[in-house]
């Protein structure tokens, strides 16, 4: 195996923890009291907005961006998670 293709495994791993995470978490909330996700969705409501203030995120690119980027869209899914299941 090949050094690309051993980054490509370890990135596949990471991702897949990261998905049973977010899957797990979700469950969790989805069990809450409705005060702890309503809790939940004001915190997330707080960090739509990147830290730096940049509410584009096309605006900032490149590498150095892409944790910030990263935590922003996962907040976002978690938000859209936790506001659909506030519709139902």
């Amino acid at each position: 195996m090949d050094r690309m293709d051993r980054l490509a495994a370890r990135i596949d791993g990471i991702e897949g923890r990261m998905i049973a995470h977010r899957r797990t978490l979700e469950r969790l909330l989805d069990l809450s009291p409705e005060s702890v996700r309503a809790e939940m969705l004001r915190w997330l409501e707080d960090r739509e907005v990147m830290l730096d203030g940049q509410e584009d995120p096309g605006v900032v690119s490149g590498p150095e961006a892409a944790l910030e980027l990263a935590l922003s869209d996962e907040m976002r899914l978690l938000h859209d998670h936790l506001a659909s299941a506030a519709r139902r």
